[in-house]
């Protein structure tokens, strides 16, 4: 590849073999620079320098001055983003020189269009004051340097079938410690701004760590559970390109999923509060929509199609229902839900401390418990909210068992139904759907494993691996 010259602060032309970001000399200091700041930070992204701890304000405008001079030398790398990284030096400098308020990127968030230039294996370095889903709840500065995932036949499905302008599938290649979490995304509406822009125009979701995550849990529930699989399914999971590659074609679809269909409501729920079961089945449903469609897309010839069937079965089965705490925990809902489901339509045993798979039967049923969720939306048009709300509840309720101090589970006569609906999602318990005995066992067995996939990425997977 063609030697890149970027210049550097003191040491003139500096050569970077393949043009990478975080080969450059600039990329270290830019991101000390980003780690020394974030500590003095309030949760909404201030400086206090009257706190304990908190640095002069001389020295925390020393620190951005490095940040934005990292900034410049390495935008030379990244013309596609130069309009980006011209607005963000202006607004570091405008949050410098006002004092260090609680910040406002909007203008350089409106600038940053990683949709507008989605080309395979494409970097872009990205600087914003933000919180990150799933991992740190606070508006820290943090840098990421990534890569975009668009192979020509993601390209051609999104084009042709799956329209989803916005999405971006994307890597990471390295991260400050907001990202040395679980978070899988880069969301624009995580970014602190004076006002939230008319609507967004991009969204990120860090299909290489999705990957690395799913194969170490996989592989140890796998082995837990003593599941056979067969050659391609254990193939696929050894290998995390092909991993990547499943990921990034579910991600696309599931996305597009939460707008698309027949929908009661709000597209992704955000204005409206209900109870976390609506928001389990609206997760599962845009993960059952993907399944559905990648076997059409098997049986035409794709050859992501099939890994994609047996990332989502395994990652809801596997993964969710024991990931994170037991309040209102919507993903591990759904999969609790898929798995009971499977497994009362005998798709799935658990026979002899061994679970066993009917493949052939996986893609029909797993379908089946995607048209009734649709059935379940679809006649949801036609009714007011809170019967709606029982509804759904009846529907998971069929599968799961509630908590036996519910008063949800004792119908509508067990609640002041004279009150708001929004009033009545005060009375669903913290754990409305209480782990199995089955799922309580995993956890256990699995909880140090999931811990070990924080901050995980597709190089840190292969070295665990590798150990």
């Amino acid at each position: 590849m063609t030697e890149i010259l970027v210049r550097s602060g003191t040491e003139g032309a500096v050569p970077s073999a393949d043009g990478r970001v975080v080969d450059h000399p600039a990329w270290p200091v830019l991101k000390d620079a980003v780690e020394e700041i974030r500590p003095w930070q309030s949760p909404d992204g201030s400086i206090d320098f009257e706190a304990e701890g908190a640095p002069a304000k001389a020295v925390a405008e020393l620190a951005v001055d490095r940040v934005i001079s990292a900034v410049e030398q390495l935008a030379p790398l990244l013309p596609h983003d130069a309009a980006y990284h011209q607005a963000l030096a202006a607004d570091l400098r405008r949050w410098s020189d006002d004092g260090f308020q609680v910040p406002d990127f909007l203008d350089s968030l409106l600038a940053f269009q990683p949709a507008a230039h989605r080309a395979d294996g494409l970097q872009h370095l990205v600087v914003f004051p933000m919180y990150t889903q799933n991992g740190n709840p606070d508006r820290n500065l943090e840098a990421v340097v990534l890569r975009m995932v668009w192979p020509d036949w993601l390209a051609d499905l999104e084009r042709t079938r799956y329209d989803n302008p916005l999405f971006c599938g994307i890597t990471f290649e390295d991260f400050t410690a907001g990202y040395d979490t679980n978070s899988a995304v880069l969301f624009p509406e995580t970014i602190a701004v004076r006002e939230a822009p008319e609507r967004f125009s991009w969204g990120g979701i860090f299909c290489d760590r999705e990957a690395a995550r799913f194969r170490r849990v996989t592989e140890a529930a796998v082995d837990l559970l003593g599941l056979e699989l067969p050659d391609d399914i254990r193939e696929m999971v050894g290998d995390q390109d092909r991993c990547q590659q499943a990921f990034v074609l579910w991600d696309m679809v599931h996305d597009r999923t939460h707008s698309h269909g027949d929908l009661p409501f709000d597209p992704f729920m955000i204005k409206q509060r209900q109870p976390f079961w609506m928001y389990g089945l609206e997760e599962l449903r845009c993960d059952l929509t993907a399944f559905k469609e990648a076997v059409k897309l098997a049986d035409e010839g794709v050859p992501q199609a099939r890994d994609v069937q047996y990332a989502v079965l395994f990652d809801r089965m596997f993964r969710f229902p024991v990931t994170g705490d037991r309040v209102k925990n919507y993903d591990g809902l759904g999969g609790q839900l898929l798995f009971a489901y499977l497994h009362k339509h005998d798709v799935v045993r658990w026979t002899d401390n061994t679970l066993h798979i009917d493949w052939e039967r996986a893609p029909q049923v797993t379908n089946q418990l995607c048209a009734e969720i649709e059935d379940l939306y679809r006649a949801g048009i036609d009714r007011p909210k809170l019967v709606h709300w029982f509804a759904a509840y009846d529907l998971v309720s069929q599968y799961l068992s509630p908590h036996p101090g519910s008063r949800w589970a004792k119908g509508p006569d067990a609640l002041d139904t004279s009150l708001p609906p929004r009033k009545l999602v005060d009375e669903v318990l913290p754990d409305e759907f209480p782990l199995s005995m089955f799922y309580e066992a995993l956890s256990k067995k699995l909880k140090h494993v999931i811990a070990s996939t924080k901050g995980i990425t597709a190089s840190t997977g292969a070295e665990k691996a590798a150990a």
